[in-house]
């Protein structure tokens, strides 16, 4: 557990500091409540100005939590630790950016984003070759480093993500035919589809409440973010499955 603790927490310094250094000053990110369907409260504090989309981050608190208290044993341990912990510092950072609408927690908000989708492809190769400190180093440093899309184009950091998503699920199909079964193939499936939802609904968030006056309340942005919790479920649900298959075929 403090392995894990100060892999994350290293990686997260690192990121925070090289933020406050203005290196990404020039980065395009919404700032201001005009960027979401839902409505600023006014007499509500300054953390819950907009009720759904702050409290929705408690979900990545939950999940954090759920998954640091569930048993696995071995080195899978120490990548559901590190996942976990990544989802403890993801939520209270988007909190902050919804709460202050700042630069800062804006840029980390996105430059987390990639870490987290990254330690996926990272833990699938541990499921289907072992444990490689080298090619987790060079994964979360190109990860990292891909952040710097950001700055040669508007829509550089949309890039970076999209490659991400790609070679998360790519990797996961990859371990999922050496390794897994009908129930791991539902959680792949399921983890694809709470993305898909998290990219499409976040996308759509304006266009959903101008159509339906629900979405003016449970905008498209918190419904991303709740497809967001899930991925990030399923995502432990089929790894650590695919873990306990993989000892278990190692075993026999």
């Amino acid at each position: 557990m403090m392995t894990a603790l100060l892999h994350v927490a290293f990686f997260c310094s690192l990121c925070v500091a090289v933020a406050m250094s203005g290196v990404f000053d020039t980065v395009l990110v919404d700032l201001g409540y005009e960027h979401y369907a839902e409505k600023p409260v006014s007499h509500f504090p300054a953390c819950l100005a907009m009720p759904f989309n702050s409290l929705v981050n408690l979900g990545y608190l939950l999940l954090g939590v759920y998954w640091l208290r569930s048993r696995t044993e071995g080195r899978g341990g120490y990548f559901k630790e590190v996942f976990a912990l990544m989802a403890l510092a993801y939520g209270p950072t988007q909190w902050l950016r919804i709460a202050t609408q700042g630069r800062l927690p804006a840029v980390l908000d996105q430059w987390f984003t990639l870490p987290i989708f990254a330690w996926v492809p990272i833990w699938c190769s541990y499921i289907a070759g072992g444990w490689s400190p080298r090619y987790a180093l060079v994964v979360e440093v190109a990860s990292l480093c891909s952040y710097g899309l950001a700055l040669s184009h508007e829509l550089g950091f949309e890039l970076a993500l999209g490659c991400h998503v790609a070679f998360a699920v790519v990797q996961g199909l990859r371990v999922q035919r050496r390794f897994g079964d009908r129930q791991s193939l539902a959680y792949l499936g399921a983890a694809v589809l709470s993305c898909v939802g998290f990219v499409v609904l976040k996308l759509l968030d304006h266009r959903l409440a101008e159509q339906l006056w629900i979405f003016r309340h449970l905008s498209g942005h918190f419904c991303s973010k709740v497809c967001d919790v899930l991925q990030f479920h399923f995502s432990f649900l089929f790894l650590c499955r695919l873990t306990w298959r993989e000892k278990q075929a190692r075993s026999k």
